[in-house]
């Protein structure tokens, strides 16, 4: 093979790499609207519905690219599974939050904590790894606990809703890598873990007469079924884009969803932004670029 096919090769890869991934954040982006049309469901029902509804999906997925040996092992390694306990109940943990929180107006806070998560990321390196932060890394860091704070002496309390939805997605993030199985192999099991308590509590939910699948309306069915796909391909669209593209295009691309959550937040559910909470957003943009120059310089050096 030549050099320019290789070249011609690669631009293919991450051509498809990033419209997986753009796809992935878009789909992302555009979820509260979903989010909203189940607004009048426990978040906790939601929550079951998406993981149930993936299974199917997970393992179909893996039946076609036939990546079924790695999971068979899994099921037989102790710890492997017990870490993917630990991952899906973290994972579990952010959704109920995210659902929560679009359902009672709290969108914005959504995308503040989608928009920290990086650097939560960062912080948690040099905590719990020994990562040494570079003086602009300590700079967005400092930036990004300022806006913290100035929100909290906004609203007279912790923005709870985007701390927990940031440290619960980065330690997910972190021990998501140490599993040695795949990112679709990973999902899968997950789900399949998660699977039988959520049929057990929807079960509970259908004999007291409060499920909203059978009982309610035909639409709560149809839309209770769409979690599943709403949950499932954007992770899978994610896994295949972070596989065929560099990990700093990844690292800029991850703020196209929370910016078009907070752009639907604002101009679609009419929640409140400015004064105060551009102050601490515009912080966080300033933390984020001082991020990402700090990423590609680091990258281009290396």
């Amino acid at each position: 093979m030549t050099v320019q096919t290789l070249s011609e090769h690669d631009a293919q890869a991450a051509t498809r790499g990033f419209f997986f991934a753009l796809g992935a954040y878009t789909f992302w982006g555009v979820q509260p609207i979903f989010m909203k049309a189940v607004a009048h469901i426990p978040a906790t029902e939601v929550v079951a519905h998406r993981i149930i509804w993936s299974v199917p999906i997970a393992g179909l997925v893996l039946l076609l690219l036939g990546r079924t040996a790695d999971l068979k092992a899994a099921l037989r390694s102790g710890r492997t599974l017990l870490m993917a306990a630990v991952t899906a109940s973290l994972i579990t943990f952010n959704w109920g939050i995210y659902v929560w929180a679009i359902a009672v107006d709290r969108a914005v806070e959504t995308a503040l904590g989608y928009y920290i998560n990086p650097l939560v990321s960062v912080l948690m390196g040099a905590m719990l790894l020994g990562e040494r932060l570079s003086r602009p890394q300590v700079l967005a860091v400092g930036l990004a606990a300022l806006a913290v704070v100035i929100m909290t002496v906004y609203a007279g309390g912790l923005p709870w809703v985007s701390l927990a939805l940031a440290l619960s997605f980065a330690v997910y993030g972190f021990l998501r890598k140490t599993l040695p199985i795949g990112p679709s192999q990973g999902f899968f099991l997950e789900v399949l873990i998660l699977c039988l308590p959520a049929l057990g509590y929807i079960a509970w939910l259908q004999f007291n007469g409060e499920s909203h699948f059978v009982a309610s309306a035909p639409g709560d069915m149809v839309l209770l079924m769409l979690c599943g796909p709403i949950t499932s391909i954007p992770l899978l669209l994610y896994a295949f884009g972070a596989k065929l593209l560099r990990f700093s295009t990844i690292g800029i691309m991850q703020y196209i969803g929370p910016s078009i959550v907070l752009l639907i937040a604002v101009f679609v559910f009419g929640e409140p932004f400015g004064g105060v909470r551009a102050v601490a957003f515009g912080l966080i943009w300033a933390a984020l670029a001082i991020y990402s120059w700090t990423m590609l310089r680091g990258l281009k050096a290396a």
